[in-house]
């Protein structure tokens, strides 16, 4: 007995005095945040819930398919109260989280004062106005989809489980508030769905009507991008911008970096196509694993002619 309560004292002392290492940890972690080299938010003033704008996607998804994410069961005697119930619990977590985030860039970087809580309300209002057209805009977009697709079944087998109908779908909502000039917010959203399905699309980029990805695992869009109408890409396209020094980065930032896509094209899988002055012409075809920096006339096919297979059996 005395010996395993000799242990235990003994286990205790040891405790404490790794415990009491905590305090100079912690000072010297806390120095870190006066350090300009390192990255914090040290600060009475709150910034955007990434949660909270993860909410505000998903309660817009509702909105834009209503019945098909929702639980309870929609019909058309309380499809009004529904949309009110939404629409109302949107604008309140828009607005709140769009003035956060026009606060945090305006302290960030010195701007003068521009009434965040009612520009955020007014952007909130814009962006509910405009979700009748954005329904109008995806169902373009899924009918595409159909069209293009022969592996698919109807409509509601799009809606639910192709990862290039939700890409596209949130990069329509994070494009209008990138529109709106809401900061941080949009780009947040892109990257959400980003890291579920593999395709990247900034929300800066603009894509046309009837826009289709199939398949859709690691496609880029970048954020200059022009997209004309009823394009059809396929995985791994990437319409991207050519390698930059330092320097030549932060003379381009606000200029044309990456292609332009004309109506009617096709990109097949794992096609590349770089550059701000890039053009493909409308109705061409861009085959698989072709690598573009200049532009291509309209009616035009590129591919790569006759790789070569090398056959060796084992010995």
């Amino acid at each position: 007995m005395n010996d395993t309560l000799q242990q235990c004292r003994e286990e205790i002392a040891s405790t404490e005095r790794f415990r009491g290492q905590i305090p100079d940890i912690v000072r010297n972690l806390a120095a870190t945040c006066n350090n300009r080299e390192c990255f914090d938010h040290v600060s009475a003033e709150p910034i955007p819930s990434r949660e909270a704008i993860m909410a505000i996607l998903r309660r817009t998804g509702d909105i834009l398919y209503p019945g098909y994410f929702f639980q309870t069961r929609l019909d058309p005697l309380n499809v009004e109260y529904y949309l009110g119930q939404e629409v109302t619990a949107l604008f309140d977590a828009l607005s709140a989280q769009a003035a956060l985030a026009i606060r945090h860039d305006c302290l960030r970087h010195g701007l003068a004062c521009t009434n965040c809580t009612e520009r955020a309300q007014a952007a909130a209002v814009d962006f509910l106005k405009g979700l009748p057209a954005l329904r109008e805009a995806l169902a373009k977009d899924i009918r595409a989809a159909y069209e293009g697709d022969p592996a698919a079944r109807g409509y509601d087998e799009i809606i639910f489980s192709y990862p290039g109908l939700y890409a596209v779908t949130v990069y329509r909502i994070a494009h209008r508030l990138h529109e709106l000039e809401i900061p941080l917010i949009p780009r947040i959203m892109t990257e959400a769905a980003h890291s579920r399905t593999g395709i990247d699309i900034h929300p800066g980029a603009r894509i046309g009507e009837a826009f289709f990805i199939d398949h859709g695992t690691g496609v880029v869009i970048g954020e200059t991008t022009l997209i004309g109408d009823r394009v059809r890409i396929y995985q791994g396209v990437t319409l991207g911008a050519l390698s930059l020094s330092r320097s030549e980065l932060e003379e381009l930032r606000n200029t044309k970096r990456h292609p332009t896509i004309e109506d009617d094209v096709i990109l097949y899988a794992n096609a590349t196509v770089l550059g701000g002055e890039t053009v493909i012409g409308a109705r061409s075809v861009i085959g698989g694993n072709v690598w573009l920096t200049r532009s291509v006339p309209p009616d035009t096919q590129v591919f790569l002619k006759n790789q070569e297979l090398v056959f060796d059996r084992k010995a």
